[in-house]
């Protein structure tokens, strides 16, 4: 299996645009209409995200057996769509077409061997992580919807509680489901640390056009049930008891999983009465949109080893810290720290530039990616029926 191989041949196949998702999509569901429910009804925003996070996989083929947490983490999630194995041999019949119409002629022995062989890999890792998580873990959780506050203009704290027990480390992300967007499964991260009563908050933000966020902030009440995924992510959490000192970094509601893990740190100086240094910088564009202020203030007051900075970027009438969030992270105490950083593709970006430029090594800093293209805050990964952000 030649990777070099597999990514040109990709490259290849994406300079046909929209094409290439539009021709995979109508071949598996003309030669397997059988899958056709899994999907949501209107595919404009799935199509794209097919090709990007495919390709995203197949660039990294030549890791696939030596790195298998995302495939495993995805195996496991597509469990909630009720994905069969018979169903991977559809999605790779359908893949294995598609790059056969846009590659022509060179779509020749060799080339179809390696695609295989990585498609081969590629399901192989997903089914058997499936197959294991079945044993222990249900396809997805029932939760209650028991609080819903309109924190803002735009952005709703949304408290579920799960009928069944749900385990997830503070940093991670979980996939929900909601009753009038059915099928269409999006990605938030849980604002809070564990609860002895398994309640989770979500920090939702309304975004423009976002089917699922507009709902969401709008319409979801008291008493409603949703559908939660199984946790992933790893990136943005950290060993209990950690004694390594933090500069956390969040954009907008890329806040929430780092309030998690400040709540995680909280509770074991509660206990302790030890913590690692932290500082927190929440960057926001109005000052209206520091969402979460009074409990950040109030912590950083409270706890000698908490530091809460407000950066806002396009109000200049603002009295506080003014900028990017990340030129200001890049002006704190860097040496002995770690950093973690979470928002838009954008703010992520410019943050790790404006901290390696400062001195802070690369492998000192820790930002979730979860192989997704932007749209509200990340979308599912390329065989997802029905997953994004928006």
């Amino acid at each position: 299996m030649s990777a070099d191989s597999l990514q040109g041949s990709w490259d290849r196949v994406t300079r046909h645009g929209h094409a290439v998702p539009l021709y995979f999509y109508s071949h598996l569901f003309v030669s397997h209409p059988e899958v056709r429910p899994m999907f949501p009804l209107s595919m404009s925003g799935q199509r794209d995200k097919f090709v990007s996070a495919l390709g995203r996989i197949v660039s990294h083929a030549d890791q696939l057996e030596n790195d298998a947490a995302f495939l495993q983490h995805l195996g496991r999630d597509h469990r909630k769509y009720a994905v069969l194995t018979e169903h991977y041999d559809a999605v790779g019949a359908s893949l294995c077409a598609t790059l056969k119409h846009f590659l022509g002629h060179e779509w020749d022995e060799e080339l179809a061997a390696d695609w295989t062989a990585a498609y081969q890999v590629i399901a192989r890792i997903m089914v058997e992580a499936a197959e294991m998580s079945s044993e222990t873990t249900p396809d997805w959780w029932d939760a209650d919807v028991v609080s819903v506050e309109r924190r803002t203009m735009d952005l709703t704290l949304l408290t579920i509680r799960p009928r069944r027990p749900f385990s997830f480390l503070p940093g991670q992300s979980l996939s929900m489901e909601i009753p009038n967007r059915p099928r269409l499964w999006r990605y938030f991260s849980p604002a809070n640390a564990p609860r002895p009563d398994g309640s989770i908050d979500l920090q939702v933000q309304q975004i423009d056009g976002g089917q699922v966020s507009t709902a969401v902030v709008r319409s979801l009440k008291v008493g409603d049930t949703v559908k939660l995924g199984a946790p992933v992510g790893e990136r943005l959490t950290r060993r209990t008891h950690d004694r390594s000192d933090l500069l956390m970094v969040a954009g907008g509601t890329g806040l929430a999983p780092l309030r998690a893990i400040v709540e995680q740190i909280d509770q074991e100086w509660q206990r302790l009465n030890t913590a690692p240094r932290v500082h927190l910088l929440h960057g926001v564009r109005m000052p209206w949109h520091l969402y979460d202020r009074p409990w950040l203030r109030s912590l950083a007051k409270a706890r000698p080893w908490f530091e809460y900075t407000e950066v806002v970027s396009d109000d200049p009438s603002y009295p506080g810290t003014r900028g990017k969030v990340g030129t200001v992270a890049a002006r704190q105490a860097l040496y002995g720290r770690r950093a973690m950083v979470c928002g838009g593709p954008q703010m992520v970006a410019h943050t790790l530039e404006q901290l390696t430029a400062a001195g802070m090594p690369t492998e000192h800093i820790t930002y979730e990616h979860f192989y997704y293209a932007a749209a509200e805050q990340g979308t599912e990964a390329a065989l997802t029926p029905s997953g994004d952000l928006t």
